[in-house]
């Protein structure tokens, strides 16, 4: 007779593909420590109400005598230390950054997914059902593709003009493309497989076969794109703030930060736009040392 007793400590030494997930991420240290990064980034960003001296956009809470101090500086009355300096409005730069980020992160996280959703069921789609509905949705996708990325979030937002809202519908409008091609080739290549046949043999409904089926075969791909994507709309939204076409003057945004401190670089104050340019650096930085291991863990075939 089997002893069950004996058998119990083979199960629990199994490991979960959550723990051989994790164990891999441990084993790379620069995937860990672009991971951790970035964690604490969106921990900062989610408390910076209760960790920044000051709210950076609330007017009574600025003085205009605080105007560009350097690191380290007090205000006049000793009470608020400005260990990143000021900005020309008495800003604190240290608030201005962390809160700067919580709208780059809204912005990027945001509109990767909603850019996921709309190209991922487009490309699935299209491999799926395949004859003109691919063609056109392809040909879509080959239209998107070839204009620049950045001349077409601007052309979107010169219309609809400044707001979060509208940075986020521009980039889910440069940005579904990438996830259509990617989606179709990935389902193109499980499209013939005998478990799609056997499924479409037993009639199973085409919404299931898409979402039960082909979908988490496609996730791998999708999720390494999403990542690059998060990084590049954070870079985007940075990019057209500064252009002064991107959010507008009322809300936080690290490209505004650097936009202001643009002019005064020659003047010696490095720290207006040397501050929130480090910032951006580091979360897109962290955030690209994850997408690159996530890619190496779910295709092992690219590791170098």
């Amino acid at each position: 007779m089997t002893n069950l007793t004996d058998s119990a400590p083979v199960r629990e030494c199994e490991p979960s593909l959550f723990r051989l997930f994790v164990a891999d991420f441990i084993r790379s240290r620069v995937a860990l420590l672009g991971l951790v990064v970035f964690t604490i980034i969106i921990l900062a960003t989610v408390f910076a109400p209760l960790i920044t001296p000051q709210d950076p956009y609330d007017l009574m809470q600025l003085d205009i005598m605080d105007g560009r101090l350097p690191p380290g500086s007090s205000n006049f009355d000793g009470s608020t230390t400005y260990i990143l300096g000021t900005d020309d409005q008495g800003r604190d730069m240290f608030s201005g950054i962390l809160y700067g980020l919580r709208t780059s992160l809204i912005v990027g996280v945001g509109s990767a997914l909603l850019a996921a959703l709309v190209g991922t069921l487009l490309g699935l789609v299209a491999a799926y059902v395949g004859g003109r509905f691919e063609t056109f949705v392809m040909r879509l996708v080959d239209l998107q593709l070839s204009f620049p990325t950045i001349l077409t979030a601007l052309m979107i937002l010169a219309v609809l003009g400044k707001s979060v809202l509208n940075v986020v519908l521009a980039l889910v409008i440069v940005e579904w493309a990438t996830y259509a091609r990617t989606a179709r080739a990935a389902a193109l290549a499980e499209r013939r497989r005998d478990y799609i046949v056997a499924a479409e043999t037993l009639a199973i409904p085409s919404w299931r076969i898409l979402l039960r089926h082909l979908l988490p075969n496609c996730l791998p791909s999708l999720i390494v794109v999403a990542t690059i994507q998060i990084a590049s709309a954070i870079a985007l939204e940075a990019t057209l703030s500064f252009l002064g076409i991107g959010v507008p003057i009322t809300e936080p945004s690290l490209g505004l930060l650097i936009a202001n401190g643009y002019k005064y670089m020659l003047a010696g104050d490095y720290w207006v736009s040397l501050f929130p340019g480090v910032a951006l650096l580091v979360v897109i930085v962290s955030i690209n040392l994850v997408g690159d291991h996530l890619r190496d863990i779910l295709n092992p075939k690219n590791k170098s």
